[in-house]
């Protein structure tokens, strides 16, 4: 019986360790991955600042200004991208930003454009009307599907297929630290300061400023979403970096457990041995 039990548990300690070299494993390519997306989330920030400035600049100086990218309308369908994984083993990532998702969601009539396998599955899963499921890899997309994805929901947009645009994605806040979001993207709001109330039109645009910030937009659009990918992947590669540190902990601790409970079944089997030894013996 001692024989079985010990038997058990050494099969129950190299399927452990087994674990643990994996876990070990993606923490080490999670952590490498996590430096070089922290700096691209960190560079990109600066981009779509100077462009919402610029958008601003342009519509204060311009005291007849109008542009469909402005005008509060009446809401009746949203439109949401959703950024999210591309797999799991993440700890909460995914599930947050379904969370954050769901919530913002809730009450309206929604179209959703899925970014990552995890997000795709998961609006397929829940039956939300999917504007584009051609982005089905978050990991993969760089500045140029970022910004066809803009030029197809600015277009979509002006044609009134939906009355507002929000983006949900991970804000990366530290390495240890992530955070959902969710930002209103279209229409466009801004709100005139006092300091800004006499401001002069100093440059002159053509063929209009209108145009001029019409151009603009999906550009800024364009940035706002490859701003949230860097984000969000960045945010990804720390969370799994953490949940996969936390499981490595785990096995290590479940090994020694293992082994303490190895080391007394054979202490007991030995013990048991040697007194049927001396009893034989006496007899």
């Amino acid at each position: 019986m001692a024989a079985s039990s010990m038997k058990d548990i050494k099969l129950r300690i190299k399927s452990v360790e087994s674990t643990m070299q994996i876990t070990k494993a993606m923490e080490l390519v999670a952590s490498s991955k996590l430096q070089r997306a922290k700096e691209r989330a960190e560079r990109t920030r600066p981009y779509f600042t100077t462009l919402h400035e610029t958008l601003c600049d342009i519509a204060y100086a311009n005291t007849d200004f109008s542009s469909p990218f402005v005008k509060a309308r009446e809401v009746k369908k949203s439109c949401f991208v959703i950024v999210a994984g591309d797999r799991g083993l993440a700890g909460g990532y995914n599930s947050n930003v379904f969370k954050k998702a769901a919530s913002e969601m809730e009450g309206k009539n929604v179209c959703v454009v899925p970014i990552g396998k995890k997000a795709l599955e998961y609006c397929k899963s829940r039956g939300y009307e999917i504007l584009s499921a051609d982005f089905p890899l978050a990991e993969a997309m760089d500045t140029s599907e970022c910004f066809a994805l803009s030029r197809m929901l600015c277009k979509a947009y002006c044609e009134g297929k939906f009355d507002e645009l929000y983006l949900v994605y991970t804000n990366f806040v530290s390495m240890l630290s992530q955070q959902p979001a969710a930002l209103k993207v279209l229409p466009i709001r801004y709100e005139k300061s006092a300091a800004k109330d006499n401001v002069r039109a100093l440059m002159q645009y053509a063929p209009s400023s209108e145009a001029v910030y019409n151009a603009i937009v999906p550009e800024y659009v364009g940035g706002l979403l490859y701003g949230a990918m860097a984000e969000s992947i960045a945010s990804e590669m720390g969370a799994r970096r953490t949940a996969m540190d936390a499981a490595s902990k785990n096995a290590g601790e479940m090994i020694e457990d293992l082994s303490l409970k190895y080391n007394r079944a054979r202490q007991g089997a030995i013990t048991q041995e040697i007194t049927e030894i001396v009893a034989g013996a006496e007899a």
